[in-house]
C-alpha cells in the first residue's frame, strides 16, 4: 500500500487567497476550556530491554499558537497485572521518564495520571509484531516530474491471529513523520509490505522504518486521527475524536490522547 500526502485546508486556503492577497486573515475562533493531551506510547523496540520509556504530558494550544503548553507537576505510573508499579519522574516540562519498565508480551497495564486535580486512567495489552524481512527500492514514473524513489518493506504476518500495524517514516526531509495503517484481513499468514514515497526523498538522504504491531481499538483510532489531520499524526488530536484515557472524577472530562503498548522493529534505510 503506497501512502500518499493528504492537502491539509486546501479549501480555506484557497478561498483566503482569493478574498486578500495582501492582508493577512485570522477567523475569530472560540476557544474552550483547553483539554490535557497525554501522548503515552510504550514502545518496546527489538533488540532493547525496554527499560526506558517516556509519557508526554501537554494541554491544547488556540488554534494560532506556535507553542504546546507543557504541563509539570503530574503523577504517573503504570501497573501490569502482576501488580508491579513503574513510576514516571518529570525529568523536563512535560516529560515522564521511567527508567526501569519491563515489557511483557500480550500482558496488560494500566496507566495513572493525576495532575491539576483530576484522575485519569486506561487500560491496554502489550502486541507484538514480527520482524521487517528487507526493504527494497525501486522508481516509480511521475508524469509531473523526476520519478519517485519508493521503498518496500516486507515481514511476515502471523498465521490464525488478526494484526494490525502502524508504521512511521522519518527523515530530514520530511517536516513531520508519514504514518500508514495496516492490517491483514486479506492477507493473513502471508508475507506483506507497505511501501512510501515522497519527491522530496533523493538518493543519499537516510529514512528510518518504524514499524509497530498495534491493538485493533488503537488502530481504529489512529485511523480517524490520520483522516482528520490530513495524514499528519503529529498535530494535536481533534478535540471529537476519543481515546481511551477516561476521566475517574468527571467521564465528561476525559483526556485526549491513547495509552498504548506496541513491540516495534527499526530500519535505518539509506538510499540509493
Amino acid at each position: 500500500m503506497l501512502k500518499s500526502k493528504g492537502l491539509t485546508l486546501f479549501s480555506l486556503l484557497f478561498v483566503l487567497f482569493f478574498t486578500s492577497c495582501e492582508e493577512v486573515v485570522h477567523l475569530d475562533l472560540d476557544t474552550g476550556e483547553p483539554k490535557i493531551v497525554i501522548d503515552a506510547e510504550i514502545q518496546w523496540k527489538k533488540g532493547t530491554s525496554g527499560n526506558n520509556q517516556v509519557i508526554k504530558i501537554s494541554k491544547m494550544a488556540p488554534y494560532y499558537s506556535t507553542t504546546t503548553p507543557k504541563v509539570s507537576g503530574a503523577q504517573v505510573r503504570v501497573e501490569n497485572t502482576n501488580g508491579d508499579v513503574f513510576t514516571f519522574a518529570e525529568s523536563a516540562p512535560g516529560s515522564y521518564v521511567c527508567t526501569n519498565f519491563v515489557p511483557v508480551i500480550n500482558m496488560e497495564y494500566t496507566l495513572y495520571v493525576t495532575v491539576e486535580g483530576q484522575s485519569f486512567t486506561a487500560v491496554e495489552k502489550l502486541t507484538s509484531v514480527t520482524p521487517i524481512n528487507r526493504v527494497e527500492q525501486t522508481l516509480m514514473p511521475d508524469i509531473t516530474g523526476p520519478d519517485l524513489i519508493v521503498l518496500t518493506y516486507y515481514f511476515n504476518d502471523p498465521v490464525d491471529q488478526e494484526n494490525y500495524y502502524l508504521v512511521d517514516y522519518t527523515g530530514d526531509f520530511l517536516r513531520y513523520p508519514e504514518y500508514t495503517l495496516t492490517d491483514d484481513e486479506s492477507t493473513n499468514g502471508n508475507i506483506m509490505n507497505t511501501s512510501f514515497a515522497d519527491a522530496d526523498m533523493k538518493s543519499g538522504k537516510t529514512v528510518a522504518i518504524v514499524h509497530r504491531g498495534i491493538s485493533k481499538k488503537f488502530y481504529n483510532y489512529m485511523n480517524l486521527i490520520l483522516r482528520a489531520s490530513g495524514g499528519n499524526a503529529s498535530s494535536t488530536p481533534p478535540s471529537n475524536i476519543r481515546g481511551n484515557i477516561v476521566n475517574s472524577n468527571d467521564a465528561k472530562n476525559f483526556a485526549l490522547g491513547y495509552f498504548r503498548l506496541c513491540e516495534s522493529d527499526t530500519i535505518s534505510y539509506l538510499v540509493e
